[in-house]
């Protein structure tokens, strides 16, 4: 992972910005008066008085540049001259001096998909794999100062760390009861979550959430795969079927000795034994066979 420490890193601090609707009235009152001294410049000793207000007026028509709105979870990075004074979170209408520079920011929750991508898993299988991750912006200076792009910054970041986590992990039938890409989403996605905050840091931003949105075999090996998974179904099933039949054989023997339904030397039970395993263990349907002799004919 790369090291950000050794980048200078720009914190955020409140702006001190005023009250928007205050600064307007007053500007609206000295402007009114402004106009009014300009329309006295011609009357006798006026002329001084509509300079004044000539230079209000002008004063007042500057100022009304340093008006700016912010609407809930939005800020405004204020800047002079290039150097970073803070950023105004109040909502509504703000108002600054008109040479300070001011830029908006969102600082709402947000929601990306990462493209499909294709990467190895921990067996070097390659697979299909993409995510969704839910973030904002927390540090506001760090987001516009620190990087060139915050946007495209965290969807490059989405790749690396979506390819990075994919590789400690198999997509299923991992060793020794280790978490799979497959079975274990939410694992996944803590350390998902994990390695893409420490990679975003740098640019103030916060990961809310991550999830796995699309995981598959790549379409070279999807087949195969299958088939696989088929086979291990089947076998799984057997297994399940031979245990079953197992403990029904054991009991139908040790009910028919406790009842005394019939005496069985070892090598009768063992062919009832083979043959009721038969029955319970065989893919089609049982075919009778009456015999009307006696058990040893």
């Amino acid at each position: 992972m790369t090291d950000h420490t050794s980048i200078n890193r720009t914190a955020e601090r409140p702006a001190s910005g005023f009250n928007g609707v205050t600064v307007l009235l007053i500007l609206l009152a000295v402007l009114a008066v402004g106009v009014w001294s300009v329309t006295r410049i011609e009357s006798y000793g006026g002329q001084l008085q509509g300079i004044l207000g000539i230079v209000v007026v002008v004063i007042a028509s500057i100022a009304l540049a340093g008006f700016y709105m912010l609407q809930p979870n939005e800020g405004s990075a204020i800047t002079l001259f290039g150097d970073y004074k803070g950023t105004d979170r109040t909502t509504g209408l703000r108002w600054v001096l008109p040479w300070y520079g001011r830029k908006k920011i969102s600082l709402r929750v947000r929601n990306v998909t990462s493209e499909t991508l294709k990467v190895n898993d921990k067996r070097g299988n390659p697979i299909e794999i993409a995510a969704n991750v839910v973030w904002r912006v927390q540090d506001s200076a760090q987001a516009l100062f620190d990087v060139d792009d915050y946007a495209a910054f965290i969807n490059i970041q989405i790749e690396t760390a979506l390819r990075e986590v994919s590789r400690h992990y198999a997509y299923d039938h991992a060793e020794e009861e280790e978490p799979t890409l497959r079975a274990d989403a939410e694992i996944v996605g803590d350390k998902l979550r994990e390695d893409l905050q420490a990679r975003v840091a740098v640019a103030g931003i916060a990961i809310d959430e991550t999830h796995l949105m699309h995981l598959a075999y790549a379409p070279e090996i999807a087949g195969a795969m299958l088939r696989r998974q088929q086979a291990e179904a089947v076998l799984a099933a057997r297994r399940t079927i031979v245990t079953g039949a197992v403990s029904m054989v054991e009991t139908a023997l040790q009910q028919l000795g406790e009842r005394g339904v019939v005496n069985l030397d070892e090598e009768r039970k063992a062919t009832m034994v083979s043959n009721l395993l038969v029955v319970l263990c065989g893919d089609r349907d049982a075919q009778p066979v009456l015999n009307t002799g006696t058990l040893y004919g």
